[in-house]
């Protein structure tokens, strides 16, 4: 007959716990006695095990299983916390009654009769062996069945773990381990909470402390350090025989020591001889083997949890302990790893609906990742870095962080460095978190540090650099292979940058491709140029070029002879960034660049520019002449380039670019003729009117339709600054309708028919100019005349008067009504009288002229502003008037110009006095005489004072004023010849000086 093994259900008062034991008894009397707590799976805290049922261990450290007896297994410990005791009882009752039937022997056994019952409520029962092994697996197939239809919904989680262990244990203890009964017991463990149901929620303990003390394998006495109350890892043996973990002995004797007290035992309090520590190497490698078994079932439990639909607080658990025993050792997170499969379970889990599950999804394979290479590779595969991107994007800030620290850890494998750049926005959104203001340091730390290891790839630097992580790209570029370096300066060519970056750029590796392009082969010139290129388009990154010395391999690059030498693309690149650095405001004037002392502005430079412009592509052709357009817009150098451009007779081979049909090219003419138009007037005007078709070019550009634009802009300035007196340029502009087209033009800017923009400003000034060339030729050009009365020419210069902020258009406005006032006195048109009656003979009296009304009292005749341009009938006298206050200094002499008219000979001086009066212009005169120290200005000033002090009330009014007098007097001593003559006559009306002399011929006009 075979012996009969007991199954029961024992409550144990000291733990609290209930214990399913399956410990064989030799005797009734002995059944009970033998029966103490012991750890289990699903135990939440360690309960002593008796020194009787631990397997002993000797001082030399043998094996426990050598001195144990296999009947002295340990029992299976459930417990239950004190606060559902009551209900657990009375609930498990029933439960365990029908799962247990199914082992209910033939005959009660002596063994429960004996033994101490369990606490009013609670079960028990008992298995009888004599059963053959076909029934046996029967019947654990049935109770496994019994307990899966017995966890409905309404069953506490607590009485599913029982019935779980119940069916796990029987299965251990049958060596049903081949077959799947166990399995199956494992899989209800895992659905119905056997992680952690059991737990007293009371707890405080570390979550990988409670890890610990989950078993499936119970847990011996001699495996647990006496200090520490955990299993040891590292046993030594003192020389009482007592074992402790090393950490922890040693700890104890370092405290010893410091308070003073000899070494001694820390349990039997024995002062001891010796401190020396024996290592127990069988009990270390039996608790080894121990906690690998029980690990390994653990695993298994964690695998099912994580294979089924299994609950958000299972799938937790199963994580946690993964994480645990990866966290114990390497080899423990290569056994997890490369034995289990476990990895890819966890990758699904980044997919769970919960968030806890992702999160504890992503530590636990950040813990698993990390040293070890295999992980990695395993990680690399299918979408799994793909899924951990998209948590980069999580509106969460902690799952940001999850995945950045993930990532870290995968970017140290150059593999996974390709992969995760590979993924669209990865590196994006890697780089703005490295900026970001909202993420917490942590993350930007490892954000950044995740970047420095994906720019091992080189696909990566090309990404990072295109969203504005260039220290990569700049690293590389200085410390690479060569091939490298080439392959960066190419891509730095390609980037689009902003100034700030241009500028950082061209300080760190500007030298080096400066160098490149100096000594490189002619693929590494070429990108070196493009970079150069690029970085040199921003006024301060062009400047750090230029003190790196980027001008003399340029021009030896421009002036080279022969394609091998320098291709003609290279040409153009090299001419480009001439133009770039050239328009920066830098002073070219004084910087050598090559021997003997030679500038860019060198004639003989300008020279070879020139010839360049004259026989290369439309390409280089337009760049060059930007970079004479940066020359000429310097006043330090633009006299350097018009003595080159005067001693080479560029100046026709210039104008002819006015007709080239690419925009670009026309641009860059029309801006240097524009620059040189005030050093080289006449000039650009006998080429323009010279060669046919230039003039009616330029008139066209400045008349185009397409908006106002720089082009347009330029144009008109060239036309406005040449010489407005070339009576020629003015009547052909006058034959091809320039002027009334401009007329039309301005009245559209007027009336708000064209869009303002930056350049509105320069091309209405530059229209109002060109259109006052007109009024310099009234008088040898009838056209002229006709043109002015016909299109009211007057009448809008005296509404231009009042565009306050726009001093250049008033000045020009000013001096232009100057010109057709001046006219007035020849346009004006006196009334013919009707003859005297024929009794006027006989009688005198009926001879007197019929009095004339409405006619001008400054010129006697029949006036308007319109037709004769007369400023008294047009009521422009207070406009020119209000002028005259003006901080201006150009616009008060314009002003006074035109005022000047009025008081001119040929005129009624005296009515021009009283209609200036009127205005209240006489003492603005005044003022300006005694304020301004312009020498046109007090020219014209003392000219205007001496017409006015000619009527003598006014004379005796200022002769007493001591500021006008010493106005005049400083005129006097100091003007030249014509300003003295007039000053001394000035000071005679006020009887300033003794009048000895005639008076001024009224020639002696100021001009």
């Amino acid at each position: 007959m075979e012996n009969v093994q007991p199954i029961e259900l024992i409550y144990d008062i000291s733990s609290d716990a209930w214990i399913f034991n399956l410990t064989p008894s030799s005797s009734p009397s002995s059944g009970a006695a033998n029966r103490t707590p012991a750890s289990s799976y699903a135990s939440c805290s360690q309960s002593p095990v008796s020194q009787s049922q631990a397997p002993s261990t000797t001082a030399e450290g043998s094996s426990p299983s050598a001195t144990s007896s296999p009947a002295t297994s340990p029992p299976c410990l459930i417990h239950v916390g004190k606060s559902n005791h009551a209900k657990f009882c009375g609930a498990v009752k029933p439960m365990f009654k029908a799962c247990m039937a199914c082992f209910k022997p033939r005959s009660v056994s002596a063994t429960a009769e004996s033994s101490s019952p369990p606490p009013k409520g609670c079960g028990s029962g008992r298995y009888n062996s004599r059963m053959s092994r076909e029934e046996r697996e029967e019947k654990i197939k049935q109770a496994i069945l019994h307990c899966k239809n017995s966890m409905g919904a309404k069953r506490r989680s607590q009485e599913k773990i029982f019935l779980s262990c119940i069916i796990f244990r029987v299965s251990q203890e049958l060596n049903l381990e081949d077959f799947p009964f166990q399995s199956a017991a494992l899989h209800l463990m895992a659905q119905h909470g056997s992680w952690g149901g059991s737990s007293d929620s009371s707890s405080q303990q570390d979550e990988s402390h409670q890890l610990e003390r989950h078993h499936i394998e119970p847990i011996y006495d001699s495996f647990v350090c006496p200090l520490t109350k955990q299993v040891m890892r590292d046993p030594v043996t003192i020389e009482t025989g007592q074992t402790f973990e090393r950490e922890a002995i040693e700890k104890w004797f370092k405290e010893c020591r410091e308070s003073g007290r000899k070494p001694f035992s820390p349990l039997t309090l024995q002062e001891l001889k010796s401190t020396d520590l024996n290592p127990s190497i069988a009990l270390r490698h039996t608790i080894e083997e121990w906690t690998a078994r029980n690990e390994a079932a653990q695993l298994d439990l964690a695998r099912t949890s994580l294979s089924m639909g299994s609950s958000e607080g299972d799938i937790l658990q199963a994580l946690n302990f993964v994480l645990h025993i990866c966290q114990r050792s390497k080899s423990n997170k290569q056994h997890v790893i490369h034995k289990s499969g476990v990895i890819y379970l966890i990758v699904d889990m980044l997919k769970n609906s919960s968030r806890k599950v992702q999160l504890k999804a992503l530590e636990t394979l950040r813990n698993m990742a990390e040293e070890d290479s295999k992980t990695k590779e395993i990680m690399a595969e299918g979408d799994t870095v793909r899924t951990i991107v998209k948590f980069l994007y999580h509106e969460k800030s902690r799952e940001r962080e999850e995945a950045v620290l993930l990532l870290y850890e995968l970017s140290k494998s150059e593999t996974l460095c390709e992969k995760i750049g590979s993924i669209n926005g990865a590196i994006f959104i890697l780089v703005g978190m490295t900026s970001s203001k909202s993420e917490n340091l942590i993350t930007v730390s490892r954000a950044d540090k995740t970047l420095d290891n994906l720019a091992k790839c080189e696909k990566n630097v090309r990404q990072m650099a295109e969203n504005g992580r260039l220290q990569p790209l700049l690293t590389m570029l200085l410390e690479g292979m060569p091939e490298t370096k080439l392959s960066m300066a190419s891509l730095l060519g390609d980037l689009v940058l902003n100034n700030d970056v241009k500028v950082l750029v061209a300080k760190t590796v500007g030298s080096s491709l400066i160098d490149f392009v100096k000594t490189g082969d002619l693929p590494t010139r070429e990108a070196s140029l493009k970079a150069l290129n690029q970085i040199s388009s921003c006024e301060a990154s062009a400047k750090v070029l230029i003190e790196a010395g980027i001008l003399p391999p340029l021009v030896k690059n421009l002036f080279a002879v022969g394609f091998k030498q320098h291709p003609m693309q290279l040409k153009e690149v090299s001419a480009t960034i001439l133009s770039n650095v050239v328009n920066s405001g830098y002073d070219f004037s004084s910087l050598i660049i090559g021997p003997g002392n030679q500038t860019l502005v060198s004639e003989n430079n300008i020279r070879e520019l020139l010839y360049l412009i004259s026989n290369t592509g439309p390409a280089i052709e337009c760049k060059l002449l930007q970079v004479l357009v940066g020359l000429t817009s310097s006043p330090a150098t633009v006299l350097n380039v018009v003595a080159a451009i005067k001693s080479s007779a560029a100046t026709i081979s210039l104008v002819q670019f006015i007709e080239a049909h690419q925009r670009d090219l026309r641009l860059a003419a029309v801006k240097l003729l524009h620059n040189l138009s005030t050093h080289m007037s006449q000039e650009l005007a006998d080429a323009l009117c010279g060669t046919a078709g230039h003039l009616g070019s330029l008139i066209k550009i400045v008349l185009e339709n397409i908006g106002i634009a720089e082009e347009q802009a330029a144009a008109v300035g060239l036309l406005a600054n040449l010489p407005e007196l070339d009576l020629g340029l003015t009547r052909q502009m006058l034959h091809e309708d320039a002027f009334l087209l401009i007329i039309s033009r301005v009245k559209g800017i007027r009336q708000g028919a064209m869009k303002g923009n930056r350049f509105m400003t320069p091309y209405q000034e530059g229209l109002v100019h060109v259109l006052a060339r007109v009024t310099y030729i009234l008088a040898q050009e009838a056209g002229a005349v006709a043109l002015c009365r016909e299109q009211g020419v007057a009448l809008l210069f005296a509404d231009l008067l009042k565009e306050n902020g726009l001093d250049n258009l008033q000045i020009v406005s000013a001096w232009a009504l100057e010109n057709l006032s001046r006219e007035s006195k020849r346009l004006t048109r006196f009334p013919e009288l009707p003859p005297p009656p024929f009794c006027a003979s006989i009688f005198p009296c009926f001879g007197k002229a019929p009095g004339m009304t409405g006619l001008c009292p400054v010129h006697g005749g029949l006036c308007s502003l319109r037709e004769t341009f007369c400023l008294y009938e047009g009521q422009v006298i207070e406009k020119l008037v209000a002028l005259l206050d003006h901080t201006n200094e150009k616009a008060v002499e314009a002003s006074l110009a035109a005022l000047s008219t009025l008081l001119d000979d040929g005129v009624n001086i005296e009515q021009g006095v009283v209609a200036l009066n009127k205005a209240e212009g006489i003492r603005h005169i005044f003022e300006v005489l005694v304020t301004n120290q312009n020498e046109n200005l007090r020219k014209r000033a003392v000219w205007a004072v001496e017409r006015l002090l000619r009527t003598e009330g006014i004379a005796i009014d200022v002769a007493d004023d001591a500021n006008v007098g010493t106005a005049l007097v400083d005129a006097f001593q100091h003007g030249d010849y014509r300003t003295r003559q007039i000053a001394e006559h000035a000071l005679k009306h006020v009887d300033r000086i003794p009048n000895f002399s005639g008076i001024v011929p009224s020639s002696d006009r100021v001009g």
